[in-house]
């Protein structure tokens, strides 16, 4: 359980410090939800993992390409078991949960506003920026429900426009009338009539 952004920091830290055994070459991943939010302290709240999205791999020329996090690589496995039991954690406190996100498509632009921070020499987090959050969010809350994932929402203070681009993104994640229904259903409670009437 991480408290807030000093916690999810001291975590991320001693994660890079543990890969510095571990990898010949920096690894970077890209980190959304609530561990992300305490970061770049949009949010503070417990959380209780780190969501890994994707790996960011570039070529000799320096393009990125962005892969799948799913499996965790056996080095990042490693580490994250060593980190575990230090400061006793659960043993998935590091996970690609959210990673499927990859295989139908990123809010697009989003490298271009990810906020990257190093934690050591071998670890390069990019962390989602509010903007993309929001969608990420509001595909969660239609998905899965209310609770923290609606929280965090209304705490980012999406724009009528913001919301309208999550929306629309998160339609090409689930193209069934059911979600759409309930998705205009979420944006009519929380104020955007207009935008659910656009969809």
């Amino acid at each position: 359980m991480f408290r807030n952004q000093k916690d999810v920091e001291t975590i991320l830290s001693a994660l890079g410090e543990q890969l510095e055994d571990l990898l010949n070459e920096p690894i970077e991943i890209l980190v959304c939800g609530g561990s992300a939010l305490n970061v770049l302290g949009l949010i503070q709240r417990t959380t209780e993992d780190v969501d890994i999205l994707a790996y960011v791999m570039r070529n000799k020329e320096g393009k990125i390409s962005i892969v799948k996090a799913e499996p965790l690589t056996p080095e990042l496995n490693e580490a994250a078991k060593r980190v575990a039991r230090d400061f006793n954690l659960p043993e998935r406190w590091l996970n690609p949960g959210p990673a499927s996100a990859v295989d139908l498509g990123l809010p697009e632009g989003l490298m271009e506003r990810v906020i990257t921070r190093k934690f050591g020499k071998k670890l390069i987090v990019h962390l989602l920026d509010r903007y993309d959050q929001i969608h990420f969010k509001l595909y969660a809350v239609v998905d899965q429900g209310a609770g923290k994932h609606l929280d965090d929402l209304l705490a980012l203070k999406p724009t009528p426009d913001e919301i309208e681009h999550a929306a629309c993104w998160s339609m090409t994640h689930d193209v069934s009338e059911g979600f759409k229904g309930s998705l205009k259903i979420l944006l009519n409670h929380m104020g955007f009539n207009n935008v659910a009437e656009r969809l």
